[in-house]
């Protein structure tokens, strides 16, 4: 069944990356759906769309949707549409002066993140307790994001049973504070800028007291894929729920648009003689070695992955109960 287009577009918030842009430029819009697009900071975007329910379809945190799932019944379904993905452990930074050659050297450190509960920030946590032994409780947590700007504060997260977390003060941010060397490590570098949301002055790149943990982050990447067949995911697309039981073809319409925009921008990168943004840290012929297709969308052959990751979330006592994929996703699509 064809989906109808609404009499008033709906509304899409998408952060702005590589795989979004055909969408936010209109060279790939749904053939059956009138469509409004904003272009927004992806930390403003999930606050807003977890707080007050702006967009009928955006850009969601996969841990802040799985978190929501877990409570209660949410007023979103789920795309398997992954717009980004990263091997995130492999960008750690860490001070050169703050006695970390190894991973196993992180535990009891202090590490400064954007947000506790980051679906890239949970990846690195698993990795890290999966890999290393080092758990949670075994690292000094600080969060920028205070409570009522932060995803967590839209999904009633509170810092686990035995987890030292404390937020940061609104006059500084955690790029400024590694440069101070009042933290050892962050998980990658900081947005530099502000918004609703997020704040910083520091463009860490060029910063000597800071390394990468990694010194061939590509290395480590195509290893860790190689040991688990994982590439990790951290966005998906959410809909209105109240939309997709109405017209069940509007879920399948939505993904046959992002699948068409993750193609295109694909066909872009490679013109363009440059990897695609999410493998850009392994290089294209790395990238290639990943399997057929590592970009792809649909549940099928992310299932491992999404797996570990809703594994990690209940580990890690951010989720209620482990939630299972069928609950996240359109029934129309789980078997894309």
């Amino acid at each position: 069944m064809t989906a109808v287009a609404p009499v008033v577009p709906l509304s899409m918030g998408l952060s702005i990356n590589g795989r979004t842009l055909p969408v936010i430029q209109g060279r790939v819009r749904p053939r059956e759906l009138a469509v409004r697009v904003s272009g927004l900071p992806i930390g403003e975007l999930f606050w807003r769309q977890l707080k007050f329910g702006d967009f009928d379809v955006s850009e969601m945190s996969i841990s802040s949707l799985a978190i929501a799932t877990s409570r209660a019944p949410t007023e979103w379904v789920a795309l398997p549409v992954f717009t980004m993905r990263s091997f995130f452990h492999t960008g750690i930074l860490v001070r050169t002066d703050a006695g970390i050659a190894s991973p196993a050297d992180l535990r009891g450190k202090r590490v400064g993140v954007l947000e506790y509960q980051q679906t890239s920030v949970v990846w690195i946590r698993g990795w890290l307790e999966h890999e290393y032994g080092i758990r949670a409780q075994d690292l000094e947590w600080h969060m920028q994001r205070p409570p009522e700007r932060s995803h967590g504060g839209s999904t009633g997260f509170r810092p686990p049973d035995g987890v030292r977390l404390s937020y940061v003060p609104p006059a500084t941010s955690i790029g400024e504070m590694i440069v101070k060397g009042e933290l050892d490590v962050l998980p990658f570098y900081p947005p530099v800028g502000r918004d609703l949301i997020d704040r910083s002055s520091v463009d860490l790149a060029r910063e000597p007291r800071v390394r990468k943990l990694f010194a061939d982050p590509a290395a480590e990447a195509r290893r860790y894929h190689a040991q688990t067949k994982i590439f990790p995911v951290n966005h998906c697309v959410v809909v209105r729920r109240a939309l997709v039981d109405r017209q069940p073809a509007i879920a399948r319409e939505l993904l046959d648009c992002f699948v068409a925009a993750n193609a295109d921008a694909t066909q872009r990168c490679a013109s363009l003689a440059a990897p695609a943004n999410e493998v850009g840290l392994l290089g294209t012929e790395a990238g290639a070695a990943l399997g057929t297709d590592p970009l792809a969308y649909g549940v099928r052959s992310n299932r491992p992955t999404l797996d570990a990751l809703l594994d990690y979330i209940f580990e890690q006592g951010l989720s209620r109960r482990r939630v299972a994929i069928e609950e996240l996703f359109a029934a129309t699509i789980l078997d894309s």
